[in-house]
């Protein structure tokens, strides 16, 4: 009986030592669970709300509801009494050596979230980046698609693409055509200007606003190059760019202004 009695004691004893931090921490458990699923339905509504792309929501809310459940067991593991020292060093050991060796991934994968979240381009832009240019098809978490104007596939990987320089072409709803015609020198400068400005009125795809602006924009070794500047809309552009220079170069045919190429004077003297 007396060593009935002492076990019944320590296990008393063991009881009070443990069995309610357990069931605190059991409660503990449950109540954090059911904040963390308020918390990522309340977080998954802001991501909605905020307009975020729908293939960056569910990767977000799931690493938000991994994170705040492994930091809850953490806590009560702690709360119990389980030295949690040596076991945090070899997580973090083994994060460290995944890290490396996913350096690269880990750099498209960050690469691919801030593109999702800030939007510097979406599918159907026009773009020029990482030394490829073409329309924006698929946005992905690790990689970019673009489609070449000559139906070339590019896989751009994200880490660059969100760290490098960009062009992206059809932000803006207007775009201004530049191009270069060259008269010679005997040729009349102002005669050539209302050429180019006739063809150009012609066409209804040049916008009136902002206005048409030709000028000389050089005095070159063989001709005088006069710079036309038309605005369109940014779908329009090449229209326009194609347009210009094949008409142009027709009615400076019909009215005798002539394009130069280039030339050279030699002079040769006798000795």
């Amino acid at each position: 009986m007396e060593n009935l009695s002492g076990i019944l004691e320590k296990g008393k004893a063991f009881f009070y030592l443990y069995g309610i931090k357990f069931i605190v921490a059991l409660v503990i458990l449950l109540l954090g669970f059911w904040i963390v699923s308020k918390l990522v339905k309340g977080f998954k509504r802001l991501l909605v709300a905020r307009k975020v792309d729908e293939t960056l929501v569910p990767f977000l809310v799931s690493l938000s509801s991994v994170t705040l459940k492994v930091l809850l067991l953490i806590s009560i593991i702690t709360y119990v009494g389980v030295p949690m020292t040596s076991f945090i060093a070899l997580l973090g050991a083994a994060g460290l050596a995944v890290g490396m060796a996913l350096s690269g991934t880990l750099q498209n994968f960050a690469g691919g979230v801030i593109l999702l979240i800030l939007k510097p381009f979406k599918v159907g832009d026009f773009i020029e980046a990482q030394g490829y240019m073409g329309i924006v098809q698929e946005i992905q978490i690790f990689n970019t698609i673009v489609i070449t104007l000559d139906n070339k596939t590019v896989i751009i990987p994200n880490g660059g693409l969100s760290t490098g320089a960009m062009i992206n072409y059809t932000q803006k709803d207007t775009r201004r055509v530049d191009l270069v015609f060259g008269i010679s020198y005997q040729d009349d400068i102002d005669k050539a200007r209302t050429i180019i400005k006739e063809v150009a009125g012609r066409y209804d795809k040049i916008l009136a606003d902002p206005e048409l602006f030709i000028g000389v924009v050089e005095l070159g070794d063989s001709s005088v190059n006069l710079v036309a500047r038309a605005w369109t809309k940014t779908s329009d552009y090449w229209d326009v760019y194609f347009y210009l220079n094949e008409f142009v170069k027709k009615e400076f045919d019909k009215q005798g202004v002539s394009i130069p190429f280039p030339q050279r004077d030699v002079h040769l003297v006798k000795e």
